[in-house]
């Protein structure tokens, strides 16, 4: 998926004269965590957000600079921070030249971007112009539609199997004798495993997989140095149950 597909397209922005309270209070009225800030001739020069109101002189939150500090860090490091806790207008607080991708950046390196520099956001733009945002909280969104989608009624059991096994042979953490068996949508996992971490992605990587219903776990546990092995807690229970 690209950003086009999941991207907010009717963006709420401000400009650099807009004054805090007003960006504060437009962001609370709207149930959104950042303001992109566009220029009177309507290109993107900067991002207000959440994290620009935590450090703010109103709630007695700004830093504490002592000399030692002041000294270290130079006076122009607390003359920003000064103008950044006092300022009263959207461009005297926004992160300038923010991180921006284009309607065509996919998912995975819109993800990649977010975490690599720790923004919840990322402006859409279209040359020098806005076309939409994406926000974490657009993820969350298609993640859930995903979920919700219809298992396709084609799949039949072997399909099922073939495309559990597809999927698991591609990992490196396939379980040894890796066998799996399907009926009417109900999946038995058999195998053996070396680390328990790969129990969990098996049973995941067969959950995700259109029409299956459930998913029994038998993958069983081996110690590799001493042989020590165990059943998995499904079988173990069978087993103690009788």
């Amino acid at each position: 998926m690209r950003a086009h597909q999941i991207m907010t397209r009717q963006v709420i922005t401000v400009g650099p004269d807009t004054t805090i309270v007003e960006a504060a209070a437009t962001m609370l009225q709207n149930h959104i965590s950042g303001l992109p800030v566009l220029d009177a001739s309507g290109k993107l020069v900067g991002i207000v957000s959440e994290g620009d109101f935590i450090r703010r002189a109103e709630i007695g939150t700004q830093r504490k600079h002592g000399r030692w500090l002041t000294f270290l860090l130079g006076p122009g490091s607390a003359a920003g921070d000064f103008v950044r806790e006092q300022g009263r207008k959207v461009g005297e607080v926004m992160t300038k030249e923010p991180f921006t991708v284009t309607e065509d950046t996919s998912l995975e390196d819109i993800v990649g971007l977010m975490e690599k520099n720790n923004v919840k956001r990322l402006p859409v733009t279209r040359g020098d112009r806005i076309v939409g945002i994406v926000s974490r909280s657009n993820l969350l969104q298609a993640v859930a539609c995903l979920a919700r989608e219809v298992p396709d009624p084609a799949a039949n059991d072997d399909h099922i199997r073939d495309r559990i096994i597809a999927t698991i042979e591609k990992s490196g953490w396939m379980p040894f004798g890796l066998n799996v068996i399907v009926h009417n949508g109900v999946v038995h996992l058999n195998g053996v495993i070396t680390e328990d971490r790969s129990r969990k992605a098996a049973i995941v990587a067969a959950e995700t997989v259109a029409g299956v219903r459930e998913v029994h776990d038998h993958l069983c546990w081996v110690e590799p140095m001493s042989g020590m092995y165990l059943n998995s807690a499904e079988d173990e229970k069978v087993a103690t149950t009788g």
